[in-house]
């Protein structure tokens, strides 16, 4: 009964659902793409033996990279399909399907309607579910375990807050988690809360975002601009969320030293454009990465671009993590690590609460607890290089003692599909 009402309420909201993907396709058109499969409409053929990966957008996606060339190499007879939510996700998991070729598939996921996940599954017919971090659709899990497809939930994240919002739904919630095959959390406390709402079979195997290496060419990219930019201190601000950009341009270039390099890279690049303009209300001296390299009297260098953050952390001396001055939960802060660069972070971290404490704990990252209080400690550590020094040593073997997750989740689908490759 839970179900059926639910499913009725999501039919009921899609006239809203259209007028979201119009007023997003405003500045990206690519949200009025591909709709029919969005409704389980599928143009491409499907091969007989295919594991299916759902990665929601971006971050997700790369994260998965690791994961997606093991499943490959392990399942040798067998595809993969991708699936997303995102325009940007899609895009990223293109770069993904160029690298590694004909096995690697994507598609959209369908709407969590019973129709179209019934031709989602009719057309797929996948032999096993994977299904990324907390991507969880009554209708869709329920309709396959009908068809005996084992669906899990890796990478899997629950924080506190967001394990209270789903006990308020528990009985639409409780029997969705049961119907899990399996659930691979990323900590042992979020193998605990995902517990408390219902999941059986949960294990702790870390998180997969530890086991993906920083593109090489992202690398090099990032080391051509720091020779081309100098001796410059270079202080970043990644994956930053609405109304966070004000707060830092205001503090840091108020208080960073005259000499420094403030870089600014939104996290969603629709507000590209809105940041931009914000800058040039305040008079801020600021150049866009799509214009080109900041020169010497840049103080502000607009990072509009996308797949680029390795190189951004390559660049940068420090790095302030966005979504963490505001109570958005926080971003990842592993590929900073991976890429040996110091973060800040401030007061709202609870999206990567594990990650944060450890790197914390071994001295890879400090916290703060406002914009100020951000652009005071990054002053001061842009003139500690001993300091500096010792948190980029930290990051990387932070980001190394925290490996495996992939091969354990390898392990597991191996397990669930009767070890055949």
């Amino acid at each position: 009964m839970s179900r059926l009402i639910y499913t009725l309420l999501f039919t009921l909201v899609q006239p809203l659902i259209w007028l979201r993907l119009l007023w997003r396709a405003r500045r990206q058109p690519e949200y009025l793409r591909h709709l029919g499969e969005r409704y389980g409409f599928y143009a491409h053929a499907a091969s007989p033996h295919l594991l299916w990966l759902h990665v929601v957008s971006v971050g997700e996606t790369r994260a998965a990279e690791p994961l997606i060339r093991a499943l490959l190499a392990a399942f040798p007879r067998h595809e993969l399909l991708l699936t997303h939510m995102t325009p940007t996700g899609r895009a990223t998991g293109s770069e993904l399907v160029a690298k590694y070729g004909a096995r690697l598939h994507q598609a959209y996921l369908p709407y969590d309607l019973p129709g179209a996940c019934r031709r989602f599954f009719r057309h797929f017919r996948p032999q096993i579910g994977l299904l990324m971090e907390t991507e969880l659709w009554p209708n869709l899990i329920a309709l396959g375990q009908a068809r005996q497809i084992p669906i899990l939930l890796i990478n899997a994240r629950l924080s506190a807050h967001s394990q209270r919002g789903y006990l308020r739904f528990a009985p639409l919630v409780r029997p969705m988690m049961r119907q899990l095959a399996a659930v691979a959390a990323q900590t042992p406390a979020d193998a605990e809360r995902l517990t408390a709402i219902g999941a059986e079979n949960v294990r702790s195997f870390g998180n997969l975002k530890f086991d993906a290496d920083p593109a090489p060419e992202k690398i090099a990219l990032g080391q051509s601009w720091r020779t081309a930019i100098g001796r410059r201190p270079v202080c970043l601000a990644a994956s930053t969320r609405e109304g966070e950009e004000t707060l830092i341009v205001d503090a840091f270039l108020q208080t960073l030293p005259p000499e420094a390099l403030l870089v600014l890279v939104p996290r969603h690049p629709e507000r590209f454009d809105e940041v931009a303009a914000m800058l040039a209300s305040r008079g801020v001296n600021s150049r866009r990465r799509s214009s080109g390299l900041p020169d010497a009297t840049t103080r502000l260098w607009l990072g509009d671009s996308m797949g680029e953050m390795p190189a951004y952390f390559t660049l940068a001396d420090l790095a302030l993590i966005g979504g963490t001055l505001l109570p958005f939960g926080g971003q990842n802060l592993i590929e900073a690590a991976a890429c040996g660069c110091p973060v800040l972070v401030g007061p709202h971290t609870y999206n990567f609460a594990q990650a944060t404490e450890d790197a914390l704990a071994c001295g890879a990252a400090q916290q703060i607890g406002s914009a100020d209080a951000a652009a005071r400690a990054a002053a001061h550590l842009l003139g500690d290089h001993a300091t500096l020094d010792r948190m980029r040593a930290a990051a990387r073997a932070f980001s190394q003692a925290h490996r495996g997750a992939t091969t354990r989740t390898v392990a597991l689908v191996q397990t669930l599909m009767g070890n055949g490759g």
